[in-house]
């Protein structure tokens, strides 16, 4: 087959956090980037970033709609439990102008950034990857060239399904929020606090949550129960917080992968990033920092593979980041599926976020990005403390 098309030298498909991330490192580094982005897509998301995003990836304060400093964590029977954050935030991004930024940002670095939605990979007599994709409104059908291709194109990532062995076994938690206008004199969002519903009428097995933007707010539940009605779950959710009454902005809903893919890389020149390599947190469904660590590290993966071509540098991507976050992803595995198993046993997982330890120990992690090992027998408390609510021994 014989394609004439432009050549670059990597291919970014997919526009949100993670492959902006990864075009914007990569034209720095002086290497010509497409960026290809499907325009018009916002993804339901709470919008959480820790500080260590902000400082790590250069974003701006000034891209903040909220800075939360509680969280209040509700269990079934309605026990309200707060878990101040002591010495930081959680900040809250609006995805939509948050990843317009992000593109942005790349295209001021250098890429070349194109709107259209990928098809497929085809390849050329020479066996160069060239990226097919499909521009609007006109449905025009065009090609690009690359040496290298990341695929960052989200979950149900279609340069996952045709280029990577076993991207279809990866288990999902459907998302879906609403974005609402919040008044002024509404009492039902705080603007510095997040609302997360541990409820089995609102998710059976994942959570709800109401999170503050500014002078709006994302309402949204998650799970990954077929046949539960994720909207039916957000009008209840907004009747019982007395939000049923704000302006709805726009409704959004995806798949959430819950456990990075066993393999992110074709061996040859693809290589994967971001929500497509399965890379959010399990019980916390958090993404947007994993998403631009995983951004960068396929960009740096790519570097090396195009610097020596040898097509085992493209593994590097997985292999830093599960040396860096796989064990947090195992632990939070495991809490996910254990607490959030039955109205009882959530019950008594909002009752050990009442531990100041806890609490400590569980921000700490969050913003930081690290598993807090310099406190052992904090740690010995939390462990005596867990076993004691997994045999039923501790009061909720």
């Amino acid at each position: 087959m014989t394609i004439m098309s432009e050549i670059f030298d990597v291919v970014v498909v997919g526009g949100g956090p993670s492959g902006a991330t990864a075009a914007t490192d990569l034209a720095l580094a002086g290497l010509k980037v497409c960026l290809l982005d499907r325009a018009g897509r916002i993804k339901p998301c709470g919008g959480a970033v820790p500080p260590k995003l902000m400082e790590e990836f250069d974003i701006p304060e000034s891209l903040l709609v909220a800075r939360v400093n509680t969280a209040r964590m509700i269990s079934p029977a309605g026990v309200a439990v707060e878990m101040p954050i002591e010495g930081g935030y959680v900040g809250m991004v609006d995805r939509d102008a948050f990843d317009s930024w992000l593109r942005d940002r790349a295209a001021r670095a250098g890429a070349d950034l194109r709107r259209g939605t990928f098809t497929r990979i085809v390849r050329d007599d020479g066996g160069v990857a060239c990226v097919q994709y499909e521009s609007k409104p006109d449905r025009t059908v065009a090609t690009v060239r690359a040496r290298s291709v990341i695929g960052a194109d989200g979950a149900m990532s279609g340069v996952a399904k045709q280029c990577i062995e076993g991207a279809d076994d990866i288990r999902y938690v459907a998302a879906y929020h609403e974005i609402v206008r919040v008044p002024a004199d509404s009492g039902a969002v705080l603007p510095a606090r997040c609302d997360v519903y541990y409820k089995g009428d609102l998710s059976p097995d994942f959570y709800a949550w109401i999170f503050p933007h500014g002078a709006t707010a994302s309402v949204g539940v998650g799970s990954a129960q077929k046949g539960f009605s994720l909207r039916g779950a957000v009008d209840h959710l907004r009747s019982a917080s007395g939000s049923d009454g704000f302006d709805t902005i726009r409704r959004e809903g995806a798949p959430i992968p819950m456990k990075p893919l066993k393999r992110w890389d074709n061996g040859r020149d693809v290589v994967l990033a971001g929500d497509a390599s399965g890379v959010v947190a399990p019980a916390s469904g958090e993404g947007i920092y994993y998403a631009m660590l995983g951004g960068r590290l396929a960009a740096g993966a790519v570097r090396r593979f195009l610097e020596t071509g040898d097509a085992r540098m493209l593994r590097n991507a997985r292999r830093e980041f599960m040396k860096a976050h796989g064990m947090v992803f195992w632990v939070l595995g495991i809490m996910q599926h254990f607490w959030y198993s039955s109205d009882k046993r959530r019950e008594r997982f909002v009752s050990i976020c009442k531990d100041q330890d806890v609490q400590r120990l569980t921000w700490q992690a969050y913003m930081y990005k690290k598993l807090v090992r310099a406190e052992p027998l904090a740690h010995l408390r939390i462990f005596a403390k867990d076993m004691a609510h997994l045999l039923g021994l501790a009061r909720t």
